[in-house]
């Protein structure tokens, strides 16, 4: 099944359900969040968080037959943001990667040129603006929309 697929989205939700409860209810994780197979779990102690990441990883190997991936799996500080569902997450606030923010620019820019059609970059745009809205924006989205009426140099 290939993967973003609906179906193999719903069915990992489906699979993981039994991780939610073992983090939720056995380890007592307070602020875990997951969405399809990513999750994260915050806490103030590193060492619980090395411990939690030790169980969850047996849990996973011995019941659901699956392991947590060696290279993306680490314990970093909230302060330098974390990576998660297409953000850059800090404390108080929520940041576009920064690819995200050129991938427009470039649609900005292939529009302009007559590479694209009006209404497949308006439909791309609209898009990302509804996507940009979750995140601390709007001066951005404001120079973002600057661009687009912008005169060719």
């Amino acid at each position: 099944m290939p993967l973003g697929n609906l179906t193999s989205q719903f069915f990992a939700n489906i699979y993981l359900n039994e991780l939610d409860y073992f983090v939720k209810h056995k380890l007592k994780a307070k602020y875990y969040i997951r969405y399809v197979d990513d999750f994260i779990i915050l806490h103030n102690s590193k060492e619980q968080l090395e411990l939690w990441m030790n169980k969850i990883n047996d849990f996973l190997r011995d019941n659901l037959k699956i392991e947590l991936h060696s290279q993306k799996s680490k314990i970093i500080s909230l302060s330098g943001g974390v990576d998660f569902v297409g953000f850059r997450n800090f404390y108080y606030f929520r940041l576009l990667r920064k690819r995200n923010i050129n991938k427009i620019i470039l649609k900005i820019k292939n529009y302009k040129e007559g590479n694209i059609n009006k209404e497949k970059f308006l439909e791309s745009f609209q898009g990302w603006q509804a996507y940009a809205r979750w995140a601390n924006t709007l001066k951005l989205r404001k120079e973002i929309v600057k661009k687009i009426y912008e005169k060719k140099a």
